[in-house]
């Protein structure tokens, strides 16, 4: 029944509008309310400050600095094997595999559409189909900056709008198409395997999606907007393999996409794996 009503509010909760108001406590300056706040959090979710650059917890200005805080040099070395696919985030694994028939599993009696993951356009889907996915699920004391799986050239950002349904275990399990619902970013990168995505999927209370390439990701009006990077449309963007992309203001879910016969998923990693950003997430394929 507790987990029949937590559903049910999903659908009838005023996302956006919740998200707005808590977004709004996230950037408070004032000590009295954000020094409590961001000191409840970090006990409440057993969070490491000790890899933190900034360790002391009145140092931040706001609690999305604390939330999106950046870590001590050395606290995510890169995984060096050669051909190495690295995890782009602290986090666990949702779920991981092929994508069959076009759609990308999400749970137990559920998948959802990769053409519409990535906003609806059939042509920038193509070069995913038969490919392999990998969702990372970002929980609340995760550190929350999203970094290169493999290194690229940034082709197109997407803005997609949508709703802003929680993305754990149980909204996964009983939301059908989640993360081609969810609001999210999607980023398309030119790499020597061929083309890769990464998603960068809202959720509840997540006040904002960041980019380094466009900082924060806020249309003027909630519709789709596409804009290209090519040659043609402005200076390409290169960013290297495990160098930030990214970042939630809260957390959320990044999926990474890549082609057929290019990556294979490390043997020892399942459904609720625990990763953490920069070790290795998979192999380029021979």
């Amino acid at each position: 029944m507790k987990q029949r009503l937590f559903i049910l509010s999903q659908y009838l909760l005023p996302h956006h509008l919740l998200s707005r108001l808590i977004g709004c406590v996230a950037e408070c300056r004032i000590g009295w309310l954000k020094n409590p706040l961001i000191s409840w959090f970090a006990k409440q979710y057993q969070v490491n400050m000790s890899e933190a650059q900034v360790e002391d917890l009145r140092a931040f200005e706001h609690f999305n600095a604390f939330f999106t805080r950046a870590l001590k040099d050395g606290a995510r070395p890169l995984d060096e094997t050669p051909g190495a696919i690295l995890s782009p985030a602290d986090g666990a694994i949702s779920q991981l595999g092929a994508i069959e028939h076009g759609r990308i599993f999400q749970a137990k009696g559920h998948s959802f559409s990769a053409v519409e993951l990535l906003g609806g356009d059939a042509e920038r889907a193509a070069p995913f189909m038969g490919g392999q996915f990998a969702t990372v699920y970002l929980s609340p004391k995760d550190y929350h900056r999203v970094h290169m799986p493999l290194g690229g050239t940034l082709k197109e950002m997407v803005y997609v709008p949508g709703r802003l349904f929680s993305v754990n275990q149980t909204t996964a399990e009983n939301v059908p198409e989640l993360f081609a619902r969810n609001e999210r970013v999607v980023c398309l990168f030119d790499t020597e395997r061929g083309p890769m995505a990464v998603v960068l999927v809202g959720a509840m209370i997540v006040a904002s999606v960041e980019t380094v390439w466009a900082g924060l990701v806020t249309p003027p009006k909630r519709e789709l907007k596409s804009t290209r990077y090519d040659a043609q449309a402005r200076e390409p963007i290169e960013l290297a393999k495990g160098s930030e992309m990214g970042r939630f203001k809260l957390g959320s879910t990044a999926i990474v996409l890549f082609g057929p016969n290019q990556v294979q998923w490390a043997a020892e990693l399942g459904a609720g794996s625990a990763v953490s950003m920069g070790q290795l997430l998979g192999n380029a394929q021979d």
